[in-house]
């Protein structure tokens, strides 16, 4: 029996899915998502808030700040009502219905902008709201998970390391950028340790995303020296990802669709069968059930087409030559 009295106490991150009947090669998909925060934001926003207590810039009366598209938020907000903060949380209207609802359900202030910034897009408009939201509340205190080191060294410390105990012969591990943080940490771990093991990153090839996470941004905690290739995404491939994993019974989210997208295609096109590759999946589908797995919304959002055919073409990839 375990007994917790934080809901930040409970975190399943030793999970991985065996993804052979469904791939036809030796790759497992690592699930962060099993714990109260639904992702694998929940370690490296504890590890902000547990630095920012110790600096002493996080005190009681503080309120965190953060700009996020959805799971840093929700873990954000948990955390903020487990320790007696208040937190304010920037997003903008790719964020799901769902994880807006979870973070004001949990106390959070919750601020959608809806106009993209001319020169820098919603993320941009989304920093310029959190830099004047602190300028104007000096009690606020922006955590900054696109340039905080906590983000990856909290992946550093945990996640490349546990990965690697369970796949000590690992050939590749793929990972998506998003704010680079899991990117980060678990290829500065590999390159000290394991420098054999290549290390693979996944991002959007959307211009415009519908499906928040990877690639909004070139994040300042992306060291591109660390990674051996980049992949590119379509869309419309995570979401048919997605919709053939929940076919066998596996109900993840939309950016866990592109990490094993682009993981499938490059095992295909760089002769993977011999090869033992991990995934990493960030998230649980439950906050897709409007938007990836709901039919409507995929064909107003990449046309009537998108899901007549669910395989993965060579086509909706790219591969960023280093």
């Amino acid at each position: 029996m375990r007994v917790i009295t934080r809901p930040e106490e409970f975190d399943v991150s030793d999970l991985y899915l065996d993804l052979h009947r469904f791939a036809g090669r030796r790759l497992f998909l690592k699930c962060e998502g099993f714990n109260f925060a639904g992702s694998g934001k929940l370690n490296p926003a504890a590890e902000m808030v547990a630095a920012a207590e110790r600096a002493g810039t996080l005190r009681p009366g503080s309120t965190m700040v953060e700009t996020t598209s959805g799971s840093t938020g929700v873990a954000l907000s948990m955390l903020a009502a487990s320790r007696g903060y208040r937190f304010v949380c920037v997003t903008d209207s790719r964020c799901t219905l769902t994880a807006r609802q979870l973070m004001q359900n949990l106390g959070a202030e919750v601020h959608v902008v809806t106009e993209p910034h001319p020169g820098e897009g919603l993320l941009g408009a989304r920093l310029r709201l959190v830099r004047r939201l602190c300028t104007d509340n000096p009690g606020y205190v922006w955590l900054d998970q696109y340039e905080n080191p906590e983000n990856w060294l909290a992946h550093y410390r945990t996640t490349g390391p546990a990965i690697l105990h369970t796949f000590p012969e690992l050939d590749v591990l793929f990972v998506g950028t998003d704010t680079a943080g899991t990117l980060t940490g678990c290829a500065r771990y590999f390159r000290e340790v394991r420098p054999s093991t290549r290390i693979v990153a996944v991002e959007s090839a959307e211009p415009a995303q519908r499906i928040p996470g990877h690639g909004e941004c070139r994040p300042g905690l992306l060291e591109e020296s660390l990674v051996d290739a980049v992949v590119r995404v379509d869309e419309p491939a995570a979401v048919r990802a997605c919709r053939r994993l929940v076919r066998q019974g596996f109900l993840l989210g939309g950016p866990t669709g592109t990490v094993l997208a682009g993981a499938l295609n490059w095992l295909a096109a760089h002769g993977g069968e011999d090869l033992t590759a991990v995934a990493i999946s960030p998230d649980l589908g439950d906050r897709y059930l409007d938007t990836v797995y709901q039919d409507q919304w995929v064909a107003d959002s990449y046309g009537p087409g998108a899901l007549l055919d669910d395989t993965l073409t060579a086509e909706s990839f790219s591969e960023v030559p280093r």
